[in-house]
């Protein structure tokens, strides 16, 4: 019996690359963009395909039913579609998730929680982003993401404290790992393509790419960056109360040891026995470090947002030199008349 599709521990045999039907792609774009002209916060469906070697190849995806439709179970939906695409023979394994996301910023507590649950019960799973508004702009953004082993380490132990973080050496950028994705389409679907390249003329689709429009997007990326920032200073701010908290617990420490010794040194000198020995956690109870995950996740949508803006920037740079020999040359030309 061959090995394909079956579900092997993978992880000895890493997953290296995504392999995505263009048949799914177009579904996870209309369901996207539906629900965004919807007003709806994001969207979400399953992912179904199998395992080849180190590649997993996606062949099927679903949506999941909307939050408002309180009806349905979420996991009993899901199930109910896998056995019914069983039953007219279309892949059914889970291996996976999607979600639509805002200029890259879809990095939260949620999202990694759900990861974990999929990536501990699915060792194969990832979380497929697509990114509507850049999209929109006519680059086309899917990112598939898979958890690091030092973060499933962190969530399931569910202890977010400095120290651990410190120990197991997790920051933004090591939380979750990037697989490349490669879209496949048929030789029939290609060649249509490639048919429908040649009769569509360029004044339909192709100036589009030019259009210098970009202070909207700009400034919405900036306020995505700068809310981010607020919220990451606040942290900082809490973080530092809870340090001078905790130096001024060592300080009266200290104080209660010292104090504690010498009047245990004249107690003995008129020779009484020294004062009964008590636990110094029991008098001064440890204070717990404020969880340093949130930190961890506004760190990265910044780092993400800076590098989607820096993207855009050069994007736009690009396309105000294409455009300035064409600006130069309609000047001359109203000159020269």
């Amino acid at each position: 019996m061959s090995d394909r599709g079956s579900r092997r521990n993978t992880e000895n045999e890493k997953i290296e690359v995504v392999q995505i039907d263009g048949l799914v792609v177009m579904k996870l774009i209309k369901h996207c963009h539906e629900v965004e002209n919807s007003a709806s916060a994001f969207a979400q469906g399953a992912l179904l395909g199998l395992v080849a070697d180190t590649r997993l190849e996606i062949t099927h995806c679903f949506p999941f039913p909307s939050m408002s439709d309180e009806t349905l179970d979420d996991e009993d939906f899901q199930l109910t579609m896998m056995r019914r695409l069983r039953q007219v023979n279309v892949d059914h394994q889970h291996v996976g998730w999607y979600q639509s996301a805002q200029f890259g910023n879809f990095l939260s507590p949620t999202l990694l929680e759900s990861q974990f649950s999929y990536q501990t019960s699915i060792e194969e799973s990832i979380c497929l982003i697509f990114d509507t508004a850049k999209t929109a702009q006519g680059f086309i953004s899917l990112k598939a993401l898979r958890l690091t082993p030092e973060a499933i380490k962190m969530f399931k132990d569910g202890d977010f404290s400095p120290d651990t973080i410190k120990d197991l050496k997790i920051s933004y950028e090591s939380m979750m790992t990037e697989v490349p994705i490669v879209i496949k389409n048929s030789h029939l679907m290609n060649a249509l393509l490639l048919e429908l390249q040649e009769q569509i003329p360029l004044d339909i689709g192709g100036v589009s790419h030019l259009d210098l429009g970009t202070s909207g997007t700009l400034e919405t990326q900036l306020r995505v960056m700068m809310d981010a920032v607020d919220e990451l200073n606040q942290e900082s701010i809490k973080f530092n109360k809870h340090q001078n908290v905790v130096l001024k617990q060592y300080q009266d420490k200290t104080r209660w040891v010292q104090k504690r010794q010498s009047e245990n040194q004249a107690r003995a000198a008129r020779g009484e026995d020294p004062l009964p020995e008590e636990d110094i956690n029991k008098v001064f109870k440890p204070l717990p470090a404020p969880p340093r995950l949130n930190p961890l996740i506004l760190s990265g949508t910044i780092a993400n947002t800076s590098e989607e803006v820096s993207e855009f920037c050069s994007q736009s740079m690009a396309k105000l030199f294409v455009t300035e020999p064409l600006q130069e040359a309609k000047v001359s030309s109203y000159s020269g008349q």
